[in-house]
């Protein structure tokens, strides 16, 4: 069965959720970086600000996100 562009984006999502998840937090160049083969810059950004209206993560002025919800 071939996959969505709509589950992708959600297995996306999840898979970068769980990232910050566990690793509490984390530069966010540093997760660009590993993540730019990828997503380009704009979709990146595109899962952070979701992440953030979820509530998930925090974006700090020195530019590391942040997991802020209860853990899983």
């Amino acid at each position: 069965m071939a996959v969505t562009k709509v589950e992708a984006a959600k297995a996306i999502i999840e898979a970068v959720s769980d990232s910050i998840e566990e690793l509490g937090s984390v530069p966010s160049g540093h997760l660009y970086a590993s993540l730019m083969g990828v997503l380009t810059l704009d979709e990146y950004q595109l899962v952070l600000n979701i992440l953030r209206a979820r509530g998930d993560v925090e974006l700090t002025g020195g530019h590391e996100v942040r997991w802020v919800r209860p853990r899983r």
